[in-house]
């Protein structure tokens, strides 16, 4: 019996520090520099490479939109004005969180999705990603 105790302490304890851990706004708002369009697949991570067919603030604003719509996700840092946003977006059950960063870098979207804790976001990244890459149809070129 105290085995379980002590198994369901620890369980408690470890969701608790995923789920209240500090978010180091500086750690997570930033961004690779991309050359070309493109999808790369990183471990705990992907980043989605697209051009822009439309002013950089109007595909800024369209994927804030979008993204604050998605479920469990929050604004960290930036603004459309500034030219980059980092995104919180917490899984529903534990709570892990993934931070997602979006900018303008010339004529290019670039939006980066990575994971805070652990080595594989089976693919929960990507899925998001290319759900607001969906949204935006005719602001961006397809691959």
């Amino acid at each position: 019996m105290r085995i379980l105790i002590i198994v369901a302490v620890l369980i408690l304890g470890l969701m608790a520090y995923v789920r209240f851990a500090p978010t180091d706004t500086a750690l997570w708002h930033k961004m690779p520099d991309a050359a070309a369009p493109g999808d790369v697949t990183e471990e705990g991570g992907f980043r989605a490479v697209r051009r822009i067919t439309a002013p950089a603030a109007e595909v800024l604003a369209a994927v804030e939109q979008r993204a604050l719509a998605t479920p469990r996700t929050r604004l960290v840092a930036g603004s459309v004005a500034e030219g980059m946003i980092t995104f919180q977006t917490r899984s529903r059950l534990w709570g892990f969180p993934d931070h997602t960063t979006v900018a303008v870098q010339g004529d290019l979207l670039v939006i980066y999705g990575r994971l805070r804790f652990g080595r594989s976001d089976m693919g929960v990244n990507r899925a998001r990603i290319a759900g607001w890459l969906e949204t935006l149809g005719p602001l961006t070129a397809p691959l």
